[in-house]
């Protein structure tokens, strides 16, 4: 399979070739509709005892929300990521309770299933038109300071989403980056048996 110049070793569906990650968006208002969405299709992923972990705190370019959510980026992603048309903070719940206990137990997989629920959003936004792209460089202590995040929680991570934009928008040295990246080689990340790469 291939999406432009992406080429997949095996038949893969093309969602997974054409979702990518710019970082020159168009600024365009997104409809709250499509951003609640785009948060239905994380909210669907799969989680360990079905704990669904993850919790999602947005705010749409234009509305109160945004200058709280954009001061948690650091300073390199809030130079592309103004003219995303949504932001959100992932966070994942580090406590759960499993069926039929009365106390809560560490969630191991917290963080894992916050990841599917991300990479749900990532194809759901791809597959209406949009694009997301997820940041680790955030200041975790503000978004808890800021955003009011109880004890218990990991601030795991923040996604700018957007209509693809022109990169000519973006920083000089950003421009040459803006294209959908390739992937190493399947043998290279996945081996039968034993570690052996």
């Amino acid at each position: 399979m291939s999406a432009d110049a992406r080429q997949s070793e095996y038949p893969v569906d093309k969602q997974f070739l054409e979702r990518w990650s710019p970082r020159a968006f168009t600024g365009e208002e997104i409809p709250v509709e499509t951003l609640l969405t785009l948060l239905d299709a994380a909210h669907w992923a799969p989680s360990s005892f079905n704990f669904q972990p993850w919790r999602f705190v947005y705010a749409r370019r234009g509305t109160p929300h945004w200058e709280r959510l954009f001061g948690i980026l650091n300073e390199f992603n809030q130079s592309w990521a103004g003219s995303a048309s949504a932001l959100v903070i992932v966070l994942s719940r580090k406590r759960a309770l499993p069926p039929g206990k009365d106390v809560e137990i560490d969630n191991l997989t917290h963080s894992f299933d916050a990841g599917a629920a991300w990479g749900y959003l990532a194809l759901q936004a791809s597959l209406l038109g949009w694009q997301a792209h997820g940041m680790a460089g955030i200041d975790r202590a503000q978004a808890v300071e800021s955003l009011g995040v109880p004890q218990g929680y990991a601030v795991e991570a923040a996604i700018a989403i957007g209509r693809p934009g022109d990169k000519s928008a973006l920083p000089e040295s950003l421009r040459a980056r803006e294209f959908p990246s390739q992937r190493l080689s399947l043998s290279e990340v996945a081996a039968e048996g034993s570690f052996s790469f």
